[in-house]
């Protein structure tokens, strides 16, 4: 009959605790518990981030000639075309092949 108690050995197990932290009340008063943190992420910072800048003072002038010039050759392309339509009859005419 001593067969039956060796079979039964997790019956009186308490599952709850089962994994988790076991603590005697003589430690926890004596130790703190320390949780440890996992590091942050480390941000990846590209090299041209560290690159001289140049001042606002000539940033825009450069870009305000690159907008100026853009916009002169669409103008310039503009009258172009409109010189081509007056040349060629005053129409545009799609031939359909």
């Amino acid at each position: 009959m001593g067969t039956e108690e060796n079979k039964d050995l997790l019956k009186g197990v308490d599952w709850k605790n089962v994994g988790g932290e076991v603590r005697d009340s003589s430690s926890a008063a004596a130790t703190p518990v320390v949780k440890k943190r996992l590091p942050k992420k480390v941000r990846q910072v590209p090299e041209y981030y560290f690159l001289p800048r140049k001042p606002l003072s000539v940033i825009l002038p450069f870009y305000g000639a690159c907008i100026a010039a853009g916009i002169g050759a669409g103008m310039l392309i503009e009258v172009w075309i409109n010189k081509k339509i007056k040349e060629d009859g005053g129409g545009v005419v799609w031939k359909m092949e």
